[in-house]
């Protein structure tokens, strides 16, 4: 059975940084693209970022470009958000996801991944 499973959401001050960490089981996914999400209550969730399958290429949205990095580590099969200078806008449940199919692109639509964490908070005080 595959597994994601986050970790690394908390509690931080405006400016302050956390790093996410999505750590797969069950399955090798160093093939395949990843992709985080998020999303608020009352809100449709929400592209983060994604990075190739190889790691070449990452994608992120316009509101965390220059803020967030996207990386992976094949051999540990995870997948890291690193947030620097977050807002509190950023206060969201933070979700990795990954598809079940190679591609050499990545997707921003959160219908085109099918295996998804349980999602970890993350929050932002002004």
């Amino acid at each position: 059975q595959v597994q994601l499973v986050e970790s690394g959401g908390g509690l931080v001050q405006a400016g302050g940084s956390l790093r996410l960490s999505c750590a797969a089981s069950g399955r090798t996914f160093s093939n395949y693209a990843w992709g985080w999400f998020r999303q608020v209550p009352g809100k449709e969730r929400e592209f983060v970022a994604a990075i190739t399958w190889s790691g070449g290429t990452t994608y992120y949205a316009d509101s965390v470009k220059g803020r967030f990095t996207i990386s992976r580590d094949n051999a540990k099969n995870t997948v890291y958000l690193q947030m620097n200078s977050l807002k509190p806008e950023d206060t969201a449940v933070y979700y990795c996801a990954a598809p079940d199919r190679w591609s050499n692109t990545v997707s921003t639509r959160p219908y085109e991944y099918h295996y998804w964490g349980q999602g970890t908070q993350v929050t932002v005080s002004s």
